[in-house]
């Protein structure tokens, strides 16, 4: 398995990619750790193109926001959603980047995915280039629990197989921009 602190894609390490996927949440908080499984299961899985390539970021806001300024066409955020539906439910939505605004001061232990896509384009400006991602999509899974504990409860822990064919599909989206990835809606 990869380390935690790099990513993995078919041509090797460092090199610019169209897509990102980037697994997001706490192991520690049992089903929060949702997206972190999924980008181990990519990882060791495989199979993606060659133009993408998958993050465990964990809780390392910080270290997406700076990943992220190196630039991709699409991002995929992988991590638990809730929008009141059955735990293990798995959503398929498009973060709007105009809606972002300014972003929070930066805090290297506190800086959750929306907060680092707030941040982004402030970052690129001090950094002197433009906005460094043009889609995010967001592969949501809603919890069942969230307290403090190892290993996903059983309804999510089944919904991780599901989620690598929606990854598979969902990066097919980003690399083909101009097919819309469509409401937000729950994947079947």
């Amino acid at each position: 398995m990869a380390p935690r602190d790099t990513f993995t894609r078919g041509t090797g390490r460092g090199s610019p990619v169209s897509v990102l996927v980037a697994g997001i949440g706490n192991v520690f908080l049992r089903d929060d750790g949702f997206g972190v499984e999924v980008a181990r299961r990519l990882m060791r899985r495989g199979g993606l193109p060659d133009e993408a390539a998958v993050l465990d970021v964990g809780i390392r806001g910080m270290h997406l926001a700076y990943r992220l300024l190196d630039g991709c066409a699409g991002l995929l955020l992988v991590d638990t959603v809730h929008r009141d539906g059955a735990p293990g439910t798995l959503y398929r939505l498009e973060h709007d980047l105009e809606g972002t605004g300014p972003g929070a001061g930066l805090d290297g232990h506190g800086m959750d995915p929306a907060t680092v896509l707030a941040t982004l384009d402030g970052l690129a400006a001090v950094h002197g280039i433009d906005r460094p991602v043009d889609r995010v999509l967001v592969l949501g899974c809603e919890p069942a629990e969230l307290d403090e504990g190892m290993g996903l409860s059983e309804v999510v822990a089944d919904a991780v197989e599901p989620a690598l064919v929606a990854v598979d599909e969902m990066v097919a989206l980003l690399l083909d921009d101009t097919v819309d990835a469509g409401p937000a809606a729950a994947l079947p």
